[in-house]
């Protein structure tokens, strides 16, 4: 785990240590800023490892930045970058193509090893979300990947949706993935079929895109959980895959579709029960997407051994 921040640094200080101590040295770019906006500048970074793979969050004021030959050769990176604008449009431009605008929720999938130039939009800040994967031959699987330059994703493309909902769950919820190491090799697969450099039609392309789909459909579901009119149909529609297709993504999981929807909607609800004592179990019941009381209090003792309000009772006692 890495953090830093400027919050420590005296504020004439901040965008010169940031810039040739941060910048410069440890994430080999070049960084740019008026010299009048230099003492409000802020600025923090973490970093974290999933699997072989580098999480990284970066949240500072806007600047320019480059990746010029000279910062390449400086600190090599060898690695695919996946990389998320989370907040703070902005341009950027790669060689002598027109510069592309990058917004926000774009994806950008790029070789770490080649120069661009990003310049902000606006002036009131940004937040950038990087997943970095060191490359070997055996992530490739043959695919050329040194001459992909940074360009945001069209997000039309089938691959898109799984694409971000893996690295969604990377990024966010690491520590709820069983195998970090198998789904940094479906992400860095997902990156190279939606830049063109694997076949879709591989096994591993195939066994990517199922993981990225399963994301989705949670995500849909963490989304939904308190609409009672959630079900598997409604979820094919979303991600635009047969009813058949939704139900084989949950199988690997040891848990159905409709299982899973009832774990999630009983965690909601335990949480629920604790934090609003004033709320009903009957309302409670509902709100989280139970058709019938008697369902809700059957699926939560055969879950918890214990009725809702011997749980609401128990996390009172806990909370003293």
């Amino acid at each position: 785990m890495l953090n830093f921040t400027t919050d420590d640094i005296r504020p004439q200080d901040r965008f010169d240590h940031w810039c040739e101590v941060r910048g410069r040295h440890l994430f080999g770019v070049t960084i740019e800023l008026d010299r009048a906006r230099r003492d409000k500048f802020e600025g923090r970074f973490a970093a974290v490892a999933v699997g072989t793979a580098t999480v990284s969050e970066l949240r500072a004021s806007s600047y320019r930045v480059s990746r010029t030959p000279s910062d390449i050769a400086r600190v090599a990176g060898r690695s695919l970058c996946i990389g998320l604008q989370v907040r703070g449009p902005g341009w950027i431009g790669v060689g002598r193509a027109p510069p592309q605008r990058v917004r926000e929720g774009d994806l950008l999938v790029n070789h770490s090893d080649l120069p661009y130039a990003g310049v902000p939009e606006r002036s009131d800040g940004f937040d950038f979300r990087t997943l970095r994967i060191p490359l070997t031959h055996e992530l490739l699987l043959g695919a050329e990947a040194e001459d992909l330059f940074a360009t945001p994703l069209d997000r039309s493309l089938p691959a898109a949706r799984p694409l971000m909902a893996l690295l969604h769950a990377l990024t966010t919820r690491p520590a709820d993935i069983p195998d970090p190491h198998a789904e940094v090799a479906h992400i860095v697969r997902l990156a190279l079929v939606s830049r063109g450099r694997l076949a879709p039609g591989l096994p591993e392309s195939r066994a990517a895109l199922r993981s990225g789909l399963l994301h989705a459909a949670r995500g849909i579901l963490s989304r939904d959980l308190r609409q009672p009119g959630l079900s598997p149909g409604a979820v094919a529609r979303e991600l635009g895959i047969s009813l058949r297709q939704v139900h084989v993504l949950f199988e690997p999981t040891g848990q159905s579709f409709a299982r899973t929807l009832t774990a999630m909607r009983l965690a909601d609800a335990s949480r629920m029960l604790v934090a609003q004592p004033a709320r009903s179990v009957t309302d409670i019941a509902y709100r989280c997407g139970f058709d019938s009381i008697a369902t809700f209090y059957r699926a939560f003792r055969a879950a918890y051994g214990m009725t809702p309000n011997d749980a609401r009772e128990k996390g009172r006692h806990t909370d003293r």
